[in-house]
């Protein structure tokens, strides 16, 4: 975390070296330095820093967030209900803070980048960034430390490249005959490890664990089991629960795919409609403080009103269990969807009326935005729980990871269907769907197809969610 946040905040301090070239160039005595960049263009030059600086703030935060999640949610004794009962909230607290920031970031850094410029804008968050590292660094004393057994991705590997040694043997109908590591193990011991109990399926991955005859004579050398030969029946379980999430995880990657919207085509339906509100105009792009807004809002309101109440009825700590909660999300995109094309459908209607001199108020895209928030305080702070909950120990920080991983892959996907929809539908010389003047165009029958495609999507994650089968300690 320290070294990821370091980088993270040498790249937010480069992407502010970028805003601070021009001045640099005009101060007196600047000579030098409009000398040392003299055989380049200054664009050229706060191009290259810039994206070298938003490249390292990627690097480091990408390093950051999931080991910074896993690792406070580490803080939480789970022997002790009242911490137990606290750890609860922490997913949400800890979503309820990034939108908080976020719309700072989105009204004050703005208003500041517009009045003092972008050199100080882009040096607050560098210096804010930088208290948190000191803060972090600060209190190390005081944290809850697990030790783990080394890399998980290389604990996957093993289990992978034993099963494929032993493919040709059939696993034994007792588990009882696969290989386990004794409780007393004393290269375990104060290790991030705990037993887990063998399960019927994904048989292929037991091969791992089966104590072949080659294993046996192995064991009587004075050497160690290569693990790249023989596997622990937990390590071999920590590789299937790792398996049974990944069909849960590729639903969710597609409610990212929707998100994405509000900063693309929601910006650009916005951009078509009558931004004035009165005496003032509304930037369309601002209307995704509403998906703000309505996470900062629900957030307090679900975990302080709603997980009591469904507690008192289903006797559940988080009152609904974390694949509920996330299948609830999913089912956001699809109503945000419908929403944006009856608008679009309403918007060109009016567009194409014979004599038609108005537009429809942007306003009217505010449900749609509040409904993309709704999913996001359900899916998002639900599938991060999830991933934690689920995780073996030696896992916690790469399960936490998907969830952050699953936000790329939905702009990757929506990029994806973007392209595919223009190209199936721009041929011919037709404007296609999506045209730069989305009066030619048929923006609705895209928001129609993503929200048809949400559908099957939630038909997927039901019925994955249905068979998967919860970890055993």
């Amino acid at each position: 975390m320290v070294v990821s946040c370091s980088v993270g905040v040498a790249g937010m301090l480069m992407t502010a070296l970028s805003a601070y070239l021009p001045l640099l160039a005009q101060m007196n005595g600047g000579a030098w330095f409009r000398g040392l960049i003299a055989t380049s263009n200054m664009a050229s030059a706060q191009g290259l820093v810039l994206f070298l600086g938003l490249y390292m703030i990627a690097f480091g935060l990408g390093g950051l967030r999931p080991c910074l999640m896993s690792f406070g949610a580490d803080q939480f004794d789970d022997g002790d209900p009242a911490e137990r009962a606290t750890k609860g909230s922490y997913f949400n607290g800890y979503v309820f803070t990034m939108h908080c920031a976020s719309a700072l970031s989105s009204t004050a850094l703005v208003w500041v980048e517009d009045h003092y410029g972008w050199a100080l804008g882009l040096t607050i968050p560098a210096a804010v960034l930088a208290v948190g590292l000191s803060c972090l660094v600060a209190a190390s004393r005081n944290y809850r430390f697990q030790r783990t057994r080394g890399s998980p991705l290389t604990s996957v590997c093993q289990v992978v490249v034993a099963a494929v040694r032993k493919f040709d043997i059939e696993p034994p109908a007792d588990c009882s005959l696969l290989h386990e590591l004794p409780e007393d193990d004393s290269g375990m011991k104060g290790v991030q490890t705990q037993r887990i109990e063998h399960t019927s399926d994904l048989r292929f991955f037991d091969k791992a664990a089966i104590v072949a005859a080659s294993d046996k004579e192995a064991g009587l050398a004075p050497a160690p089991r290569s693990p790249w030969r023989l596997c622990a029946v937990t390590q071999v379980e920590e590789l299937k629960i790792l398996v049974r999430m990944l069909p849960l995880w590729a639903t969710v990657v597609f409610f990212y795919a929707v998100s994405t919207h509000v900063t693309s085509t929601f910006v650009e339906q916005g951009m078509a409609m009558d931004a004035a509100v009165g005496s003032l105009r509304v930037p369309p792009a601002s209307l995704s403080f509403f998906d703000i807004l309505t996470v900062i809002v629900l957030v307090p309101l679900y975990d302080r009103a709603f997980v009591p109440a469904a507690r008192r009825l289903t006797g559940k700590d988080k009152g609904v269990t974390e694949l509920q909660r996330v299948g609830a999300g999913l089912a956001m995109p699809v109503l945000a969807m419908a929403a944006a094309a009856l608008v679009e459908t309403q918007r060109l209607r009016a567009a194409k009326a014979e004599g038609a001199k108005t537009k429809i108020s942007v306003l009217w895209q505010a449900p749609q935005y509040a409904l993309v928030g709704v999913g996001e305080v359900l899916t998002t702070i639900g599938q991060l729980d999830f991933f934690y909950g689920q995780a073996p120990p030696a896992m916690k920080t790469l399960c936490t990871a998907l969830g952050f991983l699953a936000v790329a892959a939905g702009g990757y996907l929506s990029s994806l269907l973007l392209t595919v929809v223009q190209w199936a539908t721009a041929t011919g010389g037709r404007a296609g769907w999506i045209p730069d003047d989305l009066n030619e165009g048929h923006l609705d029958r895209f928001f129609w197809m993503m929200a048809g495609l949400g559908c099957l999507n939630l038909t997927a994650f039901v019925s994955c969610a249905t068979r998967y089968k919860y970890r055993k300690a």
